[in-house]
């Protein structure tokens, strides 16, 4: 009985998805509109709260409304540097 418990109270890891660039930029915009919390949008897609402000910050980068961090050309420029 002990290890039933003590399964019940563990969260299962969540199966690692993937997701096109045409859904994360419809995802980055529905947060962007200011009309549905980070949280709303990650809840009523089943996202993670963490993949959606990555990749709303990713977004913010590559507009250039940010810069604590590397654009995706960047990234990919890296990327291929470092092979």
């Amino acid at each position: 009985m002990s290890i039933i418990m003590e399964s019940m109270g563990k969260k299962r890891p969540r199966p690692r998805r993937s997701f096109t660039p045409e859904f994360k930029a419809e995802i980055v915009e529905l947060c962007q509109r200011g009309d549905r919390t980070l949280r709303q949008v990650s809840q009523d897609f089943d996202l993670t709260e963490t993949a959606v402000r990555d990749w709303v910050k990713q977004a913010d980068l590559d507009a250039g409304t940010r810069t604590d961090g590397l654009t995706s050309s960047e990234r990919d420029e890296l990327a291929q540097l470092r092979r």
